[in-house]
């Protein structure tokens, strides 16, 4: 299941220390800029949402928030003068994101209307708003962006030269690999699994307690002490099957057998409300043995002296008994998932990799090693994954460095690029603060704004 803040997590929260001057404050316009209002109830709002998703209040936090908005309000006109449109399909899709967010770290829709004073529909229609707001924000920024002369290695190279040495990117180590993976009895394993949990739900019909049996038994840490109740919790918050499975039911009634890329799970549902839900559940991931461990470092370890004693090629080998599809085509070279590039940096490893190859050298092969595959969250997390077997040979080391121009051209281009974004942003910024009529309320009078233009704003 993915991730959930609870709400607990979320409302234990620091005063703020400047943020008594706002309590018992009547709704009340606090800054003007051009024909736009912002009012002291859209600073509150946004902190409301920040508390929410568990951030700390501090005593800068309602002027970061005012400048933030400030800034937003200057691209926002522009954006209407040049006409840009509103991409829809991106805004319904973060406010459904947002909604689904704030109501599961507070724990439905009552809480949720309890907390910012207002109806879900209201918060709804205000929230799209402002995400329209930010969508034409965007926009504007972008287009500023585009209009920048493009960057050229002339560009670059006088960068590299004029910069401070300690302005430039350092670039982290960085590791190339291949492996050759086997897999242990994924099918039987997995039989096994559902056969605990099946057995664990015929106790459950006759007549002993879910909760119970969740905290005996369910691997499921973060809520097994709690007899496996997840509490309420928009559907969109867990892998479809578990939810499509969860919103099926009765309450009291409990699940078949759900597999997830989680593993395995029963569920019981508490209670449902519109498309949220209250359950428990018991998980079981697939567990492997020890024999099934030395089975596959015994094979391993065979092709590993083949491998050094050159009766066989580790890319040949690799076609030809790696168990990893992703590798196996290419002769074992790894690659990562999420950009393709061949060259991985350490906090991209799997930590069991990493262990395996940090004190070899160029072209040796590591001995056998317990590691995770990319599959279900190990696609995003590299502490998930199924369990597999694996020897790992160590290509190619570039070691941490400060950027140069011959070997990192692409970071310093993306840096000089990034710089003069910033430059122009800046500059539009400047120019359209000097030409609009603003003015802050003196309630902002002490904040340590970043650009130094708004506190000239603030009435006297």
């Amino acid at each position: 299941m993915k991730k959930i803040l609870t709400a607990a997590a979320c409302l234990c929260i620091a005063a703020a220390a400047g943020a008594q001057k706002y309590d018992g404050l009547i709704d009340k316009t606090v800054a003007v800029v051009g024909g736009e209002f912002i009012m002291l109830s859209d600073i509150e709002q946004e902190v409301q949402m920040m508390r929410a998703n568990g951030y700390a209040s501090d005593k800068n936090m309602r002027c970061d928030i005012l400048e933030n908005i400030l800034e937003s309000k200057m691209f926002l006109m522009q954006a209407k003068v040049d006409s840009l449109t509103i991409n829809q399909e991106m805004v319904m899709a973060n406010l459904n994101q947002r909604m689904d967010a704030v109501r599961t770290s507070l724990g439905g829709d009552d809480k949720v209307e309890e907390y910012f004073g207002k109806s879900v529909y209201k918060l709804r229609q205000e929230w799209q708003q402002q995400l329209e707001d930010m969508s034409l924000t965007q926009q504007e920024q972008m287009q500023i962006a585009k209009n920048i002369p493009e960057v050229s290695p002339f560009d670059v190279k006088t960068y590299v030269d004029t910069a401070d040495v300690r302005n430039l990117p350092e670039i982290p180590a960085k590791y190339q690999m291949s492996q050759i993976c086997i897999y242990p009895d994924r099918e039987k394993a997995k039989m096994e699994a559902k056969e605990k949990l099946l057995a664990l739900r015929e106790r459950i019909m006759a007549g002993e307690k879910f909760s119970t049996l969740a905290r005996l038994y369910s691997q499921d840490l973060s809520n097994a002490r709690k007899g496996g109740e997840l509490g309420m919790a928009a559907k969109g918050s867990f892998w479809p099957a578990f939810s499509d499975a969860a919103m099926a039911l009765k309450p009291g009634m409990v699940s078949n057998v759900v597999e997830t890329p989680d593993g395995f799970h029963i569920i019981q549902l508490i209670s449902k409300k519109g498309d949220m839900f209250n359950a428990r559940h018991i998980l079981i991931k697939p567990e492997y043995t020890a024999e099934d461990r030395t089975k596959g470092f015994k094979t391993l370890d065979s092709l590993r002296t083949q491998i050094d004693s050159g009766k066989i090629s580790f890319e040949t080998a690799a076609r030809m008994y790696s168990q990893d599809p992703a590798t196996r085509t290419n002769g074992g070279q790894m690659a990562d998932i999420n950009t393709g590039s061949s060259y991985f940096e350490i906090d991209q490893l799997k930590p069991s990799d990493y262990l395996a190859i940090r004190n070899l050298k160029e072209g040796e092969i590591s001995e056998p090693v317990e590691s995770m595959d990319n599959e279900g969250r190990g696609a995003t997390d590299r502490n998930f994954g199924n369990t597999v077997y694996k020897i790992i040979r160590l290509d190619r080391i570039i070691p941490s460095h400060t950027a140069n121009f011959e070997k990192d051209y692409n970071v310093l281009f993306e840096q000089v690029q990034m710089l003069k974004q910033n430059e122009a942003i800046d500059k539009f910024l400047e120019k359209k603060i000097s030409e609009t009529k603003i003015i802050i309320d003196p309630l902002f009078a002490d904040c340590e704004f970043k650009r130094a233009a708004w506190a000239e704003k603030v009435r006297k």
